[in-house]
């Protein structure tokens, strides 16, 4: 399941979503680092060698190493320009945190700078999701103790949110589904910025892959079905 294989993407996607191919093949992609600039090698951002260090056939796997205390931003309708975030996603990520760090990866705030979403790495980690009403309240986001992602180690992690439950996937082996105690009709605000937090990590590549109702009209409100990649 974890061999470095030529094609990483696909690899890690199929195992660890467990979605079909002919699935896969509706899906809008894109590239969030892109459009937070990443390839521009920003201050704090530099080129290091990822996942797979070795492989036969090609050049080792290349990642970002981004330094403490950088935050990169970008407004969030760059991301949706169809002004509306999805209800069901996923967020799909390759990281190696520094060990025993305790921080927020990607974060969205609205124009109010409320903290809407979060996804916080670390020993235990913590999916933050506030909608529109305010719900889930912080001591109810959800809450994996039994994980410990700041090991020093890589991990391939898969947060995916459907209807009032957080599972996370780590590895393509551990799973844990927590109660997300959010409104019946939900909603995040796209006015605003997302933010990829100061953190000492390392990352593959990224990009999001989106299922429109209509593909022809990419404004139009996005189905359920999201998965934003950060590999």
């Amino acid at each position: 399941l974890f061999e470095c294989t030529r094609n990483h993407a696909e690899a890690l996607l199929l195992p660890c979503l467990c979605l079909p191919k002919q699935d896969q093949d509706t899906y809008m992609h894109l590239d969030v680092l892109k459009v937070l600039a990443f390839q521009n090698y920003p201050e704090g951002v530099t080129k290091t060698t990822g996942f797979c260090a070795n492989r036969r056939a090609s050049k080792p796997d290349s990642a970002y190493r981004v330094a403490k205390q950088v935050q990169i931003s970008a407004p969030t309708t760059q991301l949706f320009p169809g002004g509306v975030f999805p209800e069901d996603f996923s967020i799909l990520t390759t990281v190696r945190p520094k060990s025993g760090l305790q921080s927020f990866l990607l974060s969205i705030y609205n124009k109010q700078g409320v903290h809407q979403l979060g996804v916080e790495m670390g020993r235990s980690p913590v999916f933050l999701y506030e909608d529109q009403t305010g719900k889930p309240a912080p001591e109810d986001y959800p809450l994996y103790r039994t994980l410990n992602l700041a090991d020093g180690k890589w991990h391939r992690v898969a947060i995916s949110v459907e209807n009032k439950t957080a599972t996370i996937i780590v590895d393509c082996k551990k799973k844990i589904t927590k109660p997300l105690l959010r409104s019946d009709h939900t909603s995040i605000s796209t006015d605003g910025i997302t933010v990829f937090e100061s953190f000492q990590v390392q990352f593959l590549a990224s990009h999001a892959s989106v299922h429109f109702d209509d593909e022809s009209a990419p404004q139009k409100r996005p189905s359920r079905n999201f998965q934003l990649f950060l590999f």
